[in-house]
């Protein structure tokens, strides 16, 4: 009796572990980016953004994400020794990518003119990885021209460069939050704080669930997804729930290169676009598929807050 009572519970261990593994090899694959490196946004006095670069890694590190590209814009280390201190805090435990020497708009600037921002860039990301892991490009605004033209022209200097695209395939614009934050400490308003926080939480699961129905209604299935971020005031506070929500939605984090082994990234609209938004927006534009009922991003009132 004993014999069979410990096959059974044998039995049920295995079920279990197989069930628990079959869970994370079904978990739809995420990869988590930083854009605008050093700093987005304002921080409130006395902060600085080293501490607020230390902050974030330190729950990377804790939660075990797997590396996380920061995409650096250059220009932001002009005379600032803190920006300095926090890419290089960032470079000796993160991996970096190029995202324009200015942050530069190529719809308002020609296909040359943003060519040369990403080479300006350049210096800086070698001094940050000489291993030369850092030629990934993330469009500032995600725009990837307005026209056809400068569209194709861009994307032969990056293939002629070495570079792959870092496209963005999730995304609840965070930078939002950064600066209303700064403010709301500056004014010790913890009733403001704590709207943003919930604000914030419920903007970003609304946008991951629509993702996801995005990538169902183009492709008929799930994709890895690219989720884009930014670090700001606000990160350090909000990244542990984002990350929690995340786990929630069934998210399994990978690296850039993992998400973007998914044969969805070889896709490209070919065509001039506007404010085209993610590679799942655009796509949406050109397939002419109507976007699935979704709650809006609360523009007006994280603007309005703590003034």
């Amino acid at each position: 009796m004993k014999t069979m009572v410990r096959r059974n519970q044998r039995f049920l261990f295995l079920l279990v572990s197989v069930l628990a593994l079959s869970a994370i090899s079904s978990a739809q694959k995420l990869a988590i980016t930083i854009d605008d490196l050093p700093l987005n946004g304002s921080l409130p006095t006395g902060v600085t953004r080293a501490q607020t670069t230390k902050d974030v890694l330190a729950v990377l590190k804790k939660r075990h994400v797997p590396p996380v590209y920061g995409f650096v814009n250059a220009k932001k280390l002009e005379g600032s020794q803190d920006g300095a201190e926090a890419l290089k805090l960032w470079a000796a435990k993160e991996p970096v990518g190029n995202h324009t020497y200015s942050h530069m708009d190529l719809e308002q600037n020609s296909a040359e003119a943003f060519e040369r921002e990403i080479e300006e860039n350049e210096p800086v990301l070698e001094l940050l990885d000489p291993n030369n892991h850092w030629r990934w490009l993330r469009y500032p605004y995600l725009r990837e021209g307005d026209t056809v033209e400068k569209r194709r022209a861009v994307r032969a200097y990056l293939g002629a460069h070495g570079y792959r695209i870092a496209q963005v395939t999730l995304d609840w614009e965070d930078y939002l939050w950064n600066t209303a934050y700064a403010r709301c400490v500056e004014k010790k308003n913890q009733n403001s704080i704590a709207w943003l926080r919930t604000s914030y939480l419920s903007t970003a699961s609304e946008f991951l669930d629509l993702g996801r129905e995005q990538s169902k209604l183009i492709f008929g299935r799930e994709i890895n997804y690219v989720l884009l971020m930014h670090l700001g005031a606000f990160s350090s506070t909000i990244v542990p729930d984002a990350l929690d929500l995340l786990h929630k939605k069934g998210f399994q984090l990978v690296t850039l290169e993992e998400a973007e082994s998914d044969p969805a990234y070889e896709t490209d609209p070919d065509v001039g676009l506007h404010d085209a938004g993610t590679l799942l927006d655009q796509m949406m534009q050109v397939k002419q598929i109507n976007y699935p009922p979704h709650a809006e991003k609360p523009y007006k009132e994280i603007e309005a807050v703590c003034r």
